[in-house]
């Protein structure tokens, strides 16, 4: 399998690599601007730039839960019920309020190579937004007209991703020769408000330039998604991280649900809706490869190459576990999370309504099978399509512990299966996944647009909405799916916040929707606006940890022979199968009457080994300037709740 921009990105270096010194690409790109009026006679060469762009930008998104344009690491979701393992940002034993301390991510100055950056990247959608229409006049017009409208997506994306990690951060929309003496390019940190001006516009300008579709390019951004992500960005203006009014005034609401409405019904329009009409729809609609999916509004191709400029996917490799030819214990499902997706019936999952987190795999939303896999359950791959996953363990007399098929690292009662590929191969250890990455799907447009209404106070429109992401998947439509009727819009948020965890779980989503409505707990900076956690009835995610357990034989058996090994044989919950349901309750017997569920001997959440709690301190929610940013930019001010260089507290804050 390999992706078209993949090609391009290939070719793009091949011919870098093919050319003469006089005629080098990247010796151009190092001029940052200065390339003479030869560059731009070829459209060919200029498509090698855009491509090379997509490459510099993108590169590095190799998994689903990662985020950051650019960077795209993981950290984000490990900080979230998601995934358990203590960073630095929640660890109740660190503090970091100094400079030294703060994200390295917006980078060091320009110079005169080529450095993968945040404003490397934006300035070189600079060089091509100027030069093109002058230097490339003479290039057919609908490819200098497409070339912009993706150099503007990504100078957006780009401008959206500073935003969410430092607030205000200065505007460079044209090409600047630099200079550490020239007080006209001393940019300001531009008010928040004044960022998503300039991404709004960025947005509309592409969605003006971009094609509905890209025939024989699939992946390329296109109108529909621009307009996409200008719902995405308003709503994160319109939630309470940037918006001290949010429940007193609806003016960023009513842009935002606007923007919302709008890409929805342009992508209609151009194709795009909800995939499928069940729980299996939902789950294959993730293995559509290299050709339209409707759900899809925009996408990471990745391939199976072994080169080095290959992308694949490493979350294949991540979620498999030892029996199943991984490297490890999979991805383990914090218990916070088994317990949190719906039952069947699209309510809460209670005790009251029949909950049982022991047999928790009882009764469940359909997705929750799509979602995780536990012990019993039918999980497949190439080279063995039809086995059952069995990872508990036993001990025996004198306390030795033996594991079934091998899977002595498994620290939970669930493991992660989303967006697995039952055809992969466990050749490499699942190490070249050629499966895409969904980074924008249609789901989340609605859940956007379900947001606001319900901020609005429309919580009749933002159930509708719900009731569409539900309907999709098989919930039954008695009490509004499940939702029932929402009180007010407080109620309806946290409905809609609620779905989106599940809906989008393991998607890199869920650490922005508990930034932006600063979740960890009330408390606030002074000059900050918070106390969402209270107003929304939730509980702090501060002072909670996620936790994993054993699944464990009950009685004592000799560690070299498998207690259940013959019990089990006859064992199996398929969720494709068409009693799958009863072999749930079978299932739920053989657990009952074989295992207990145990702590893990190092907690899901340590450090140095001793259990801890969340502790995510406010100043975290926008990061501060690092020392090196601050030194090489000596006029920009330091962030609210972060020290500068010279030890002083920082005084911008992000809310005016």
């Amino acid at each position: 399998m390999k992706t078209k921009i993949n090609r391009y990105i290939t070719l793009s270096l091949l011919l870098v690599l093919s050319v003469s010194c006089s005629d080098n690409f990247l010796e151009d790109k190092k001029n940052y601007g200065s390339y003479d009026d030869t560059f731009y006679q070829t459209q060919e060469r200029v498509q090698n730039y855009v491509d090379n762009q997509y490459y510099d930008f993108y590169n590095a998104y190799k998994s689903p839960t990662a985020a950051v344009v650019g960077s795209y690491t993981d950290t984000y979701t490990k900080m979230t019920e998601e995934l358990g393992g203590t960073q630095d940002l929640i660890n109740p034993g660190k503090t970091f309020v100094n400079s030294a301390d703060a994200s390295a991510y917006y980078g060091a100055k320009i110079g005169t190579g080529i450095v993968n950056s945040p404003y490397n990247r934006i300035r070189e959608c600079n060089n091509l937004l100027e030069d093109i229409d002058v230097k490339g006049a003479s290039l057919d017009k609908t490819f200098r007209d497409q070339a912009k409208g993706q150099m503007y997506y990504m100078r957006a994306m780009q401008y959206y991703d500073l935003m969410r990690t430092y607030g205000p951060v200065p505007l460079a929309i044209t090409v600047q020769a630099a200079a550490a003496d020239n007080p006209a390019i001393q940019l300001p940190r531009a008010k928040v408000s004044e960022v998503v001006d300039q991404i709004v516009k960025d947005l509309d300008m592409a969605a003006s330039l971009l094609p509905k579709e890209w025939p024989g390019a699939y992946g390329r951004f296109t109108r529909g998604a621009a307009l996409a992500q200008k719902s995405r960005v308003l709503l994160t203006f319109a939630s309470p991280l940037f918006n001290k009014n949010w429940d007193g005034s609806n003016e960023r609401w009513d842009a935002a649900l606007k923007a919302g409405l709008a890409a929805e019904a342009q992508l209609t329009a151009d194709g795009y809706g909800l995939y499928g009409n069940s729980a299996k729809q939902w789950e294959s609609m993730f293995l559509i490869d290299n050709s339209f999916c409707s759900e899809a509004i925009t996408v990471q191709l990745c391939g199976m190459g072994i080169t080095s400029t290959a992308i694949n996917n490493s979350w294949e490799k991540g979620i498999r576990l030892a029996s199943q030819g991984g490297v490890s214990g999979g991805t383990p499902a914090p218990k916070e999370m088994i317990d949190l997706f719906p039952m069947a019936d699209g309510r809460r999952p209670t005790a009251a309504n029949g909950y049982n987190d022991f047999t928790f795999f009882v009764n469940r939303d359909p997705r929750f099978y799509r979602t995780f896999a536990f012990s019993g359950v039918k999980w497949g791959y190439k080279e063995n399509v039809n086995p059952n996953l069995w990872a508990y363990r036993w001990l025996d007399a004198s306390g030795k512990i033996g594991y079934a098929d091998g899977n002595s690292a498994a620290s939970s009662t669930a493991f992660v299966r989303k967006m697995t590929n039952t055809a992969a191969s466990n050749t490499s250890n699942y190490q070249y996944s050629g499966t895409d990455i969904f980074e924008y799907r249609y789901a989340e447009l609605l859940l956007n647009i379900a947001e606001c209404y319900a901020a609005l106070g429309q919580t009749g429109n933002a159930v509708a909405y719900l009731g569409r992401i539900r309907n999709r998947v098989g919930i039954p439509s008695a009490n509004n799916y499940g939702i029932g009727t929402l009180s007010d819009k407080y109620a309806a948020i946290e409905a809609v916040l609620y779905e989106r965890r599940v809906e989008l779980a393991y998607e890199g989503k869920r650490y922005w929707d508990v930034q932006r409505w600063m979740l960890y707990d009330n408390a606030t900076l002074s000059g900050i606006t918070g106390g969402t956690v209270s107003k929304l009835g939730l509980a702090p995610i501060n002072g909670t940890q996620r936790t994993g357990n054993y699944l464990q034989y009950k009685n004592t058996a000799a560690i070299t022979t498998d207690p259940l090994t013959a019990a089990r044989a006859a064992v199996v919950a398929d969720p494709d199968a068409a009693n799958f349901n009863t072999q749930l309750t079978a299932l739920a017997t053989f657990y009952n009457n074989n295992f207990i569920r145990t702590t893990l001997i190092t907690p899901m959440d340590n450090f140095n080994g001793a259990a801890v709690k969340i502790k995510f301190n406010p100043n975290y929610y926008i990061m501060g300037l690092n020392t090196t940013a601050l030194t090489q930019n000596p006029w920009l001010l330091q962030t609210l709740g972060w020290n500068d260089i010279s030890g002083g507290a920082g005084t911008l804050n992000y809310q005016e």
